[in-house]
């Protein structure tokens, strides 16, 4: 690992690593595609998925279908299923304590304001599938998007060499009863559900994490569509201390590396601790803080998508961290857990966006509607404050149709 001060130009490009993410030759390549789908629909992503995933399908082949997707269950073994179960319980009893009352407030003068809570009527999922399928990212994305009451719920991944869908793809999608999945990656996958073809109908919103080419195509078609948010390479900030374990230390800062680009940063205040590290972890950074309180500033100012605290104080310091997008306490929380197992969705702002966008939740599946209704009476104790706002604005009209009701 890298030891970095924290001043210079090293530390800088930590904080401000989203600012390095696009790359020009990405963002036309995928304007390209989509322009395509727009144009040509089924034959556009057709061609594509002949050309980047190397097999060719046809129009009716993109659909999975429900032989399929029952044969799926042949190669795995029943007690496989059973920790699927075991997992999507856990998920599913997260989710379930999200759920809400939308607020409401009636006056006695006739005046009533309520929030309406309504589930999305289709979300479109992407599941990678190319080194390795993430087979994860179906129960953290679809359960949250089920329990908060999404009707359609669809499944893009990229197809194999065989035009097939991976099996555990498919096993968890039936667990979940979601049956509409199609054979169709990479950016042309997220045109499609997001302007829609004669074989893929659109959908109102676009989650699960993806490549370069994945993010750019949603970059580029938020507002035809909502997207859950622009997600980089994974990344984790580890705070320890000198009565941090050295071997879980370096064990979860490993296993951040295993995925492609990841990233991994200790931040701690033991000189030895770095040291041991270093001489065990190939990449990364290490930065020496004199205290707990820099670390922590360093670690909000990162805004890491996973932050573990493994120090022998992790609930305090954890009330001062401000922006992180997962944060795991103590020696028997590691990141893998959140990955995997723990409940909550492991889709997580990176590239220090958690100062503003938050991990996948139930409301990221719902959208709010505003009911007002007032009676006559309530109506004439704002009329004339509103009149003169109204006025103020030049809309004389406005006003109008607030007296009118008292002529």
């Amino acid at each position: 690992m890298k030891l970095i001060k924290q001043t210079g130009m090293n530390i800088e490009k930590l904080y401000n690593r989203s600012r390095l993410a696009r790359k020009k030759y990405i963002e036309e390549k995928v304007r390209t595609i989509i322009d395509d789908v727009r144009l040509n629909g089924d034959d556009a992503v057709l061609k594509y998925t002949r050309r980047f995933d190397g097999v060719k399908l046809t129009a009716r082949q993109l659909k999975v279908d429900e032989s399929e997707i029952s044969s799926a269950f042949q190669n795995i073994t029943p007690e496989f299923v059973g920790h699927l179960k075991t997992i999507i319980n856990n998920v599913s009893t997260y989710y379930k304590k999200q759920l809400h009352k939308p607020c409401k407030i009636k006056a006695r003068d006739g005046v009533l304001l309520k929030e309406e809570i309504r589930p999305l009527d289709s979300v479109g999922i992407y599941i990678p599938a190319g080194t390795a399928p993430l087979v994860s990212s179906v129960y953290m994305t679809a359960v949250p998007a089920i329990i908060a009451g999404v009707k359609r719920v669809v499944i893009v991944t990229p197809p194999n060499k065989e035009g097939n869908v991976n099996p555990y793809i498919l096993a968890v999608a039936n667990l979940l009863k979601v049956s509409e999945i199609y054979k169709v990656g990479g950016a042309q996958a997220i045109a499609a559900l997001a302007l829609g073809t004669k074989t893929i109908p659109k959908v109102d919103k676009i989650v699960g994490p993806g490549n370069m080419y994945v993010t750019e195509a949603k970059r580029q078609l938020f507002g035809y569509v909502d997207i859950d948010m622009l997600a980089g390479p994974t990344e984790l900030v580890v705070i320890a201390n000198r009565y941090s374990n050295t071997d879980y230390v370096v064990a979860d800062l490993e296993a951040q590396m295993e995925h492609v680009g990841g990233l991994s940063i200790l931040l701690s205040t033991s000189k030895q601790l770095i040291k041991n590290v270093r001489m065990r972890v190939a990449n990364g950074y290490c930065i020496y803080c004199k205290n707990m309180d820099e670390a922590v500033e360093i670690a909000n100012r990162i805004a890491p998508e996973h932050l573990q605290i493994l120090t022998n104080n992790a609930v305090s310091i954890a009330k001062q961290i401000r922006h992180a997008g997962a944060i795991f306490l103590g020696p028997y929380s590691p990141t893998a857990l959140g990955d995997y197992a723990a409940g909550p969705s492991h889709v997580l702002p990176t590239m220090g966006t958690a100062r503003f966008f938050s991990g996948l939740s139930l409301s990221s599946f719902t959208k709010t509607n505003h009911v007002i209704a007032y009676s006559k009476k309530a109506l004439e104790k704002v009329r004339e404050p509103l009149e003169k706002v109204a006025n103020l604005e030049g809309m004389a009209k406005h006003a109008e149709s607030v007296n009118i009701r008292f002529k």
